[in-house]
């Protein structure tokens, strides 16, 4: 298995705490690369695999994850985790912005947000 990359998902209350958050990481070095209105993704410019987002909400499954870990092969992680008996609080499924994703809970009662882009 490949992980590409972790990304921590930070739930904040408002558009204007995304606004914040933005001016917040910019200071940092951080750039937006992604504006859904719902969810914002910045990233290092110098690393574009360190990332945060910030959720006001979560659009297309019941929670918004505490982290997301992009992997190789979505369906094959989804199996394995599946099989682990770990709870699956999302079943997979293709977002519209080229996304193939699920969401489970880890031991620690965090949910993870499992995901792959599509070619």
């Amino acid at each position: 298995m490949t992980v590409r990359r972790i990304v921590p998902d930070i739930q904040v209350a408002s558009e204007e705490a995304l606004d914040t958050s933005r001016t917040f990481y910019g200071l940092l070095g951080f750039e937006e690369v992604m504006d859904m209105g719902w969810v914002v993704t910045l990233a290092s410019p110098a690393d574009p695999t360190a990332q945060i987002s910030f959720f006001t909400e979560e659009r297309t499954a019941p929670v918004v994850p505490d982290l997301s870990v992009e992997v190789e092969d979505v369906d094959a992680v989804y199996e394995r985790v599946r099989a682990s008996g770990a709870e699956i609080v999302r079943e997979p499924r293709d977002e519209e912005w080229g996304v193939r994703r699920f969401f489970a809970r880890d031991p620690n009662g965090r949910v993870v947000n499992v995901l792959t882009h599509r070619s």
